[in-house]
C-alpha cells in the first residue's frame, strides 16, 4: 500500500517508520521545512530508542521518504493519516483542533479518487465527522471514508509498542474503509493481533478512556503512598498485593511524583472538557487532574522537608524528562519541583540523558555533563526521573562528592537497607525514609 502520513512529530515520524517497516510505501508530509530537511538528511528531530535505525533502514529500502508537498505524496496514496499535534488550549484546556481542521482541507484538494483518511491525532469525539463535514464542504465530489485510528504508544517503548501493541482499534462506517485498514495493518492481523473495529466515536473515547483509567490508577497509588508514610507502611509492598490481583494488575502502580508527558496531562484535561461540554459528571477525572497537579507542589515541599529547608543549598538534580528514555519534557514533573526549590533559595545543579537541551529551554540552573559531576560540592541529591544510569551509582563515591550523604528518590529506585548500609540519609516515596 501506498501511505501518506501528514505530521512528522512523535507519532507520525513513529507510525510512518513503522508502516514502512510493514512492506507499506511511506511518504511522511510536514509543514516544517527544518524539520523535513534533517530528516532527508538522516536527523531524527526526537529521542525514541530504536527509531534512528528503523528510519534508516526503510528510507534505504526505498520504502519511507519525507517531503513538505502534499500535492505531490497524495496522488497515489491509498490512505492519508492526520498524525498531527492537538495541545492543550491555554487558558481553557480543551484540545487545539486547527491542524486537524486544516490539515483535512489541505487533504481535500487533491482527493481524486477513493481514498480513506485515517485520524491519528488524539481528537475529542466528534472530531472525525467534523473533519468529514470539512472535506465535503471543500470538495462535495470527494469519494472517501473518514477512520479514526487512535495511537497507543508510549515513550521510551513506542517502535515496540507498534510492532506489537495489545489491540489495534478503528472507528470507521463502511466495509470498504474497515477493508483498507484491514490490510494496513495486515502484518499485525496475522499475528492475531485483535482489530477493534467499532465507531468513530467509540474509538475517539476509547483512547481517552484508557489514558484516563491509566492516570486515575497512577494517582490512586500516589495517594496510598501518602498513606503509607504516615502509618509506616511500604508502598511497593502495597502495590505488588494489589497488582498479583487479576482484576488489578501491576502495570503503573508506581508511586512517584506524578504523572507527566504529552498524554495523561493533556488528554485528562481534554476528556474533562468534553464531558463539561455535554453535562455528563465524572468526579473521578476531576479528581485525577486536581490531586496530580497538587503532588507535583507536595513533591516540592517533601524536598525541602528532607534538606531541612533549601534556602542557600545546593541540590543535584538527577533526571528531567518525565520518564527515562525520552527527551520529551511536556508536564514533567521536574517543571514544577525544579522552579519551587529555586523560589525557596536553592541552587541546582542538574543532569539529564538525553533531556538537557528542551530542559535548557525551561530551566536557568547549572546544567552537568555528567551524574558524579552534578553531586559534586551539593548538599544532597534527589533523583527526578529513573534513568537506568542512576539504577546502580557507586554509593561511596556519591558520599564522597556530596556535603551530607542526603538522597532524595522519587522514583523508589533504591533499597531502603542498601543506602541504610551506605550511610545515607535516604527520603523516597511510600516508605518509611531512612534517617
Amino acid at each position: 500500500m501506498r501511505i501518506v502520513m501528514i505530521g512528522s512529530g512523535y507519532v507520525g515520524l513513529v507510525s510512518g517508520a513503522c508502516l514502512s517497516e510493514f512492506g507499506h510505501h511511506v511518504t511522511c508530509v510536514d509543514t516544517d521545512k527544518a524539520k523535513i530537511e534533517g530528516l532527508i538528511n538522516g536527523v531524527i528531530p526526537i529521542y525514541e530508542p530504536g527509531l534512528d535505525e528503523v528510519v534508516a533502514a526503510n528510507v534505504k529500502a526505498g520504502r519511507l521518504s519525507f517531503t513538505t508537498d502534499l500535492a505531490s505524496a497524495m496522488p497515489s496514496a491509498d490512505a492519508v493519516f492526520i498524525a498531527v499535534g492537538t495541545p492543550s488550549r491555554r487558558g481553557d484546556g480543551h484540545a487545539d483542533l486547527s491542524y486537524v481542521y486544516a490539515a483535512a482541507e489541505e487533504i481535500a484538494k487533491y482527493l481524486d479518487r477513493y481514498m480513506v483518511v485515517v485520524t491519528k491525532s488524539t481528537v475529542p469525539v466528534g472530531t472525525n465527522s467534523k473533519v468529514a463535514e470539512i472535506i465535503r464542504r471543500v470538495r462535495p465530489d470527494a469519494d472517501f471514508d473518514v477512520a479514526s485510528n487512535p495511537e497507543f504508544l508510549r515513550e521510551g517503548s513506542a517502535i515496540e509498542d507498534f510492532r506489537r501493541p495489545d489491540r489495534v482499534v478503528v472507528g470507521c462506517t463502511s466495509e470498504k474503509a474497515r477493508g483498507v485498514m484491514r490490510e494496513v495493518y495486515r502484518p499485525l492481523y496475522l499475528n492475531e493481533t485483535p482489530i477493534v473495529f467499532t465507531s468513530l466515536e467509540s474509538a475517539e473515547i476509547i483512547k481517552y478512556a484508557a489514558n484516563a483509567f491509566l492516570a486515575a490508577k497512577i494517582t490512586f497509588i500516589n495517594e496510598m503512598a501518602n498513606l503509607c508514610e504516615v502509618v509506616g507502611a511500604n508502598v511497593q509492598d502495597v502495590a505488588r498485593g494489589m497488582g498479583l490481583d487479576g482484576r488489578i494488575g501491576g502495570k503503573f502502580l508506581h508511586a512517584g511524583p506524578g504523572f507527566g508527558g504529552s498524554c495523561f496531562p493533556k488528554d485528562t484535561l481534554a476528556l474533562l472538557k468534553t464531558t463539561q461540554e455535554f453535562g455528563v459528571t465524572t468526579k473521578i477525572i476531576e479528581a485525577v487532574v486536581e490531586v496530580n497537579d497538587a503532588r507535583k507542589v507536595q513533591m516540592g515541599e517533601k524536598i525541602e522537608k528532607a534538606f531541612g529547608g533549601v534556602a542557600g543549598k545546593t541540590i543535584a538534580v538527577l533526571g528531567l524528562t518525565f520518564k527515562p528514555n525520552t527527551d520529551d519534557m511536556r508536564d514533567a514533573p521536574s517543571l514544577v519541583i525544579v522552579p519551587y526549590l529555586k523560589n525557596k533559595g536553592a541552587k541546582i545543579k542538574a543532569f539529564d540523558p538525553e533531556g538537557m537541551k528542551e530542559a535548557k529551554k525551561h530551566f536557568d540552573v547549572e546544567f552537568c555533563s555528567e551524574t558524579y559531576e552534578t553531586l559534586k560540592d551539593a548538599d544532597g541529591v534527589v533523583i527526578l526521573t529513573e534513568w537506568n544510569e542512576f539504577r546502580a551509582l557507586d554509593l561511596a563515591h556519591v558520599k564522597e562528592l556530596l556535603k551530607k550523604p542526603l538522597m532524595v528518590d522519587l522514583r523508589n529506585i533504591y533499597k531502603a537497607d542498601l543506602m541504610e548500609n551506605a550511610g545515607f540519609s535516604y527520603v523516597s516515596v511510600g516508605r518509611p525514609p531512612v534517617l
